[in-house]
């Protein structure tokens, strides 16, 4: 039988729904995880997630969308497990996630995450390493507590996304002091920082469920390329994303000179508005006033790199990228259902507005 079309995917599969329950079934053992943690680092981490206010006020606030957490509790269905074996390695790779949003959030000096200031903005750098590096310890403490081989086995998964998230982190920091970056090291730079943490995901409650070596590797290949599809639409997002939308400044990856994949792309296509972006940037990177620069001077960028083709180079790897993720479910037995609803949050990661 030929896999189900996108538009019938979106119908058959209530995605909303599906992370939803990923965040519902994870969020008890998450908040138990964060009340181990020491004071202030406890309260701190509580803002980060959203559940207070930086005076300490309860709030429903947006804890982001979940991806990963619905992700590693569906991947314990394809072996037939119930979805909470699946809640460990959810919380896990979140932790893991979150992890690396505290450490960048400080290292990149953004101000504003999901419409709210930022954690080392609100308490102060400090804090946002120190609860970064609790939040990573924590994650190995979840899976490893469970006492199990298969924990074992999920844990060894976890830390090597983890050696490779942070190996992204400093590819993508070195790359915003070199003029030139090739769309080959944009790609491997991303596959690391976004792809490796996904591929865990996807695989992580299948190894707990008992899946072997040779399925859960399939699984990841799936989650990989999910990752460079979601990193793609976030590098589409960071120049011409609406900030109401995503809780970030106009024009933010291009106030921070990433080199993301429509720079990259763009630098890379040739032609006039590809030369004069070059030059552009090159001057960018020596100017003492940048962080002055008008919203006009970033929107003139935001046009070349378009005019010289990164914007739709971009989308187009989006598409790519989740067309081979796709493909890789094809290699695994698994219920129907599942399969969709795998299909469904790659669908879901390609057509989001933050």
């Amino acid at each position: 039988m030929p896999p189900a079309s996108k538009a019938a995917r979106e119908t058959a599969v209530d995605v909303a729904a599906l992370l939803e329950r990923g965040r519902t079934l994870a969020m008890p053992v998450l908040r138990a995880a964060i009340d181990r943690l020491a004071p202030p680092m406890d309260t701190v981490a509580a803002y980060h997630f959203g559940w207070i206010d930086a005076q300490g006020r309860p709030t429903a606030g947006d804890g982001g969308k979940a991806v990963r957490p619905a992700l590693a509790v569906l991947s314990a269905e394809v072996m037939s497990a119930a979805p909470e074996t699946g809640i460990p390695g959810a919380v896990a790779v979140e932790l893991v996630h979150n992890f690396s949003l505290l450490h960048d959030d400080l290292m990149d000096g953004d101000e504003q995450r999901r419409h709210r200031d930022t954690v080392w903005k609100v308490h102060g750098p400090a804090q946002a390493i120190l609860v970064g590096d609790a939040l990573f310890a924590l994650a190995n403490e979840v899976l490893l507590e469970l006492g199990t081989v298969e924990a074992g086995r999920a844990t060894r998964r976890l830390t090597t996304a983890s050696r490779a998230l942070i190996d992204g982190q400093a590819q993508d920091i070195s790359y915003e002091h070199r003029d030139r970056v090739t769309v080959e090291e944009c790609l491997e730079m991303e596959g690391n920082k976004t792809g490796a943490l996904l591929a865990c995901a996807s695989s992580i409650g299948a190894v707990l469920g008992g899946a072997d070596d040779r399925t859960a590797d399939t699984l990841e290949k799936y989650g990989y390329h999910l990752g460079l599809a979601f990193q793609a639409v976030d590098d589409l997002l960071g120049i011409w994303g609406d900030p109401v939308s995503t809780g970030k400044q106009t024009w933010s990856d291009l106030r921070q000179r990433k080199k993301s994949l429509p720079v990259v792309a763009a630098l890379a296509a040739g032609g006039s508005a590809s030369e004069r972006l070059g030059e552009i940037l090159a001057a960018d990177a020596k100017a003492s006033d940048f962080e002055n620069f008008s919203e006009e001077e970033f929107a003139a960028r935001a046009a070349l790199i378009e005019e010289a083709g990164g914007r739709e180079w971009t989308a187009d790897e989006a598409r790519r990228q989740h067309t081979i993720a796709i493909e890789a479910l094809d290699a695994v037995d698994m219920p129907d259902r599942v399969r969709d609803q795998f299909a469904a949050l790659a669908d879901f990661v390609v057509v989001r507005k933050r």
